[in-house]
């Protein structure tokens, strides 16, 4: 059996994956959501980008564990990405769902110009409105939930580049594409997926597969496992 850590993108805690840690636990698996700092119960603890980093290694190493798949969601995939290269023979797959994949000495700011919004809420990136998730595969319940559990993002997780030691494509990686949220993966991705560590699996649902297919999700993850 694996060990999973669950780490949810921008705006999100460990909370975001109850359902699918509920149904990987039934499956035999050990799993671990992880709060990034800065976000959720973690409010108010200063964060950078190489802080996220760390708080997924150090918890690899922490829980000394081995045969592990990281899972990285949205945003988190950039630092999920790094920690990947990191923790050496204690990976056995990275999942990248619906991600932003890191490269290196560039910043999540270079793809999407949050660096303003950022400035104007004091350091943060504001979380999404409810009318922001339409068209998502999203309940109004689960939009909701969305919507009450969100806290806002530390700007300079956002802001500051990646540091990658160039590992990357060499390492056995799923990407995992949520078709209602586009079909296309990026150049960055496309160019990982030619290698042949690298696989691509379709889900026909939104940007946040936690909430909207849970069960779908949960068996994908299963199946990254070795």
């Amino acid at each position: 059996m694996a060990d999973y850590v669950l780490v949810a993108g921008a705006w999100l805690g460990s909370w975001a994956w109850e359902e699918v840690a509920a149904q990987l636990r039934a499956a035999g698996h050990g799993v671990h959501p992880l709060t990034l700092s800065g976000l959720a119960e973690r409010q108010g603890e200063p964060a950078g980008q190489q802080t996220h980093v760390q708080d997924i290694v150090s918890e690899v190493e922490r829980l000394d564990l081995r045969e592990v798949v990281l899972v990285g969601h949205s945003y988190a995939g950039i630092p999920v990405g790094q920690a990947a290269e990191r923790i050496g023979d204690r990976l056995a797959r990275v999942v990248f769902v619906d991600a932003n994949v890191p490269v290196d000495g560039q910043a999540f700011e270079d793809a999407w110009s949050v660096k303003a919004e950022i400035a104007a809420h004091g350091g943060f990136w504001p979380p999404l409105t409810a009318g922001d998730f339409e068209g998502q595969g999203l309940t109004a319940e689960q939009i909701d939930r969305l919507v009450s559990g969100a806290t806002p993002h530390p700007g300079a997780t956002l802001t500051e580049p990646a540091q990658l030691t160039g590992a990357l494509p060499g390492l056995p990686a799923v990407y995992v594409k949520c078709l209602l949220d586009g079909e296309d993966t990026g150049p960055v991705v496309a160019a990982l997926l030619e290698g042949e560590r690298w696989s691509l699996v379709r889900m026909g649902t939104g940007h946040w597969p936690m909430f909207s297919q849970p069960a779908e999700l949960a068996q994908v993850l299963a199946d990254a496992a070795p």
